[in-house]
């Protein structure tokens, strides 16, 4: 990742061999967060862009990294339910 803006309540960073997935699942849960007034992500160009995701809110550095611990804990819960026997 790479930080293109970084100011008290805002956050703008290049997600690096990234695509929609990842972007969208964490946009989804910031947008759960209540600290979190807006997140948002855009690929400039479809074929080539890296996507960059912005975020504001009252801690967006915080916001992200608890969005990215909900998100890693929803993929083992659903593994989980993958691997369990039936």
């Amino acid at each position: 990742m790479e930080i293109i803006t970084k100011k008290r309540y805002e956050l703008e960073i290049v997600v690096e061999g990234e695509s929609h997935t990842l972007c969208n699942a964490l946009r989804k849960i910031l947008m759960e967060d209540k600290d979190v007034k807006s997140a948002a992500y855009a690929i400039e160009h479809p074929i080539v862009g890296e996507p960059k995701l912005y975020i504001k809110a009252r801690s967006p550095k915080k916001s992200l990294k608890s969005a990215a611990v909900t998100l890693k804990e929803r993929c083992d819960e659903l593994k989980g339910l993958i691997e369990a026997p039936e």
